[in-house]
């Protein structure tokens, strides 16, 4: 197994529900609580520009409506990414992939980006969210972790920047997901933290493959994973887990 670069405990969106999601408010908030690692989302606007959210559409998460990724990125800079969470955050702007990258840098943090693609666009949004990944983190100690759901996604990752390191994201146990990882020459399975069980750890480990989980929220859930040797936890709860 290669060697492991990250630490085991990884803060959900930024700063899991405490703050506006994907928002660098809710970034610089879970490093408060102490955490190095952060998970994101990140999509493509309508103009190529890489930006920080997990839906397809903007209603739950901004002042706006409709498909973000079909909007270009002047509008979606506009819009009012905070107010939906409290009045605290009201103003916060959505983020772009290099403003999270001069934050993560700045200040010693790695960062697992979740390609979040609009539908209809998987394999190009892995190719350039790789492409713009490899350029903000050029000479970088640590690469950031590309995950998905979507192994075309992955696929154009791997096209695009082979060496940055990836990981498949599963909800279930789909037919053919251990392949598929294997085929994407993926470096971590990251699964509902529901799935994992001694034989399926024991599974991707011995393909040289790491585990990690979402979105572990409580402790007997936390306990349990460590006591199955998991390597990465991704929770909400950075109030909760005081990270190591």
């Amino acid at each position: 197994m290669q060697a492991w670069n990250y630490p085991r405990w990884i803060a959900h969106r930024g700063a899991g529900k405490l703050a506006p999601e994907n928002t660098l408010a809710a970034f610089r908030l879970g490093a408060s609580h102490g955490y190095r690692m952060f998970e994101c989302d990140a999509k493509l606007s309508s103009d190529g520009v890489v930006f920080l959210m997990h839906d397809a559409t903007l209603d739950r998460t901004t002042n706006g409506s409709g498909v973000g990724g079909e909007r270009p990125w002047h509008e979606l800079s506009q819009l009012d990414a905070g107010d939906w969470h409290s009045r605290a955050y009201a103003g916060e702007p959505l983020a772009t992939l290099e403003n999270l990258a001069r934050y993560c840098r700045a200040n010693a943090c790695l960062l697992n980006i979740e390609i979040k693609p609009t539908p209809g666009v998987e394999q190009p949004t892995g190719e350039v969210v790789a492409r713009e990944a490899r350029r903000l983190w050029a000479g970088a100690d640590v690469p950031p972790l590309l995950t998905s759901f979507r192994p075309e996604a992955l696929q154009g990752a791997m096209q695009a920047a082979p060496e940055l390191p990836r990981g498949l994201l599963v909800d279930t146990l789909w037919d053919g997901w251990f392949d598929i990882a294997r085929q994407l020459q993926c470096v971590a399975v990251v699964a509902n933290h529901a799935l994992w069980d001694a034989a399926t750890v024991a599974q991707v480990h011995g393909a040289g493959m790491r585990c990690l989980s979402y979105t572990v929220n409580d402790d007997w859930a936390a306990q349990r994973l460590l006591a199955l040797g998991t390597d990465g936890i991704i929770t909400d709860r950075v109030d909760l887990f005081a990270p190591d």
